[in-house]
């Protein structure tokens, strides 16, 4: 008897965990497939897509249907942000690759400042005027070549003209980033309120970070205090799921 569409896709996904194929390896072919299994043509195509449409294969021009690598990265919690790394160097970015075992180099960020309009998220958390001036800080950051994730900061002109956040150098903002550049300024970070949230990636956000089809993205609101309370850094990133695995490590409350 036949198997439909989703009993191959789960022969496949199977094989695939089990690494009877293993990252960056194809799938066999159509063909192949069809006399290994005693189906059609129709029902393997239709199973790739649900293989793809989970973020385990990729259809790629020339080489046929290839396994996603999935190394994901450590994303840490509080630990990201400690004053004990970036006020010595190490931005929150490569405080993640260096827990997950990984080289990273300041040209794996890039960087785009430009003065904007607030928008209405924006200045409804500096208390402004929605179109009020501020400093918008765009950045794609990718681990090998690959993207990862963007992060965008705005920051309120007062508070970052004429320093490292508005240089559009690739890297972080000198050493420490952005943080260290606000402490300099007086605005040292001690509060930061990050809330998350999942859904489908736009198709700018898929083209910007190589997404396949079918993988979901998650979105980023950080907001970052000094210790009297003023905001002194809003920002939002977009993240390939697949990329990181989110650690948090906190003492509880009472």
């Amino acid at each position: 008897m036949s198997i439909g569409y989703r009993e191959l896709a789960s022969e496949l996904r199977d094989a695939i965990k089990a690494g009877v194929y293993a990252p960056d390896t194809t799938l066999p072919k159509q063909e192949d497939l069809k006399a290994q299994y005693g189906v059609n043509i129709k029902t393997i195509r239709e199973a790739i897509r649900v293989l793809e449409a989970e973020g385990l294969v990729t259809p790629v021009r020339r080489r046929g249907t290839v396994v996603r690598s999935r190394p994901p990265m450590k994303r840490l919690g509080i630990e990201r942000y400690a004053k004990s790394k970036w006020k010595f160097g190490l931005v929150a970015f490569a405080a993640d690759r260096e827990a997950s075992g990984r080289e990273w180099q300041p040209g794996d960020q890039t960087n785009a400042t430009r003065r904007v309009e607030a928008d209405a998220e924006v200045a409804e958390a500096y208390g402004l005027m929605a179109g009020a001036p501020v400093y918008e800080r765009a950045r794609l950051v990718k681990d090998g070549g690959v993207p990862t994730h963007t992060l965008t900061s705005y920051y309120r002109p007062e508070h970052v003209e004429g320093t490292p956040l508005v240089d559009p150098k690739p890297g972080p903002a000198g050493a420490g980033g952005g943080f260290a550049v606000l402490t300099l300024q007086g605005l040292e970070p001690e509060t930061v309120t990050e809330t998350f949230h999942a859904r489908m990636p736009t198709p700018d956000e898929m083209e910007q970070l190589e997404l396949p089809a079918g993988e979901p993205v998650m979105v980023l609101q950080r907001q970052t205090f000094t210790r009297d309370g003023q905001l002194v850094e809003f920002a939002r990133g977009v993240h390939s799921a697949s990329r990181f695995s989110w650690t948090y490590t906190f003492k509880m409350p009472d």
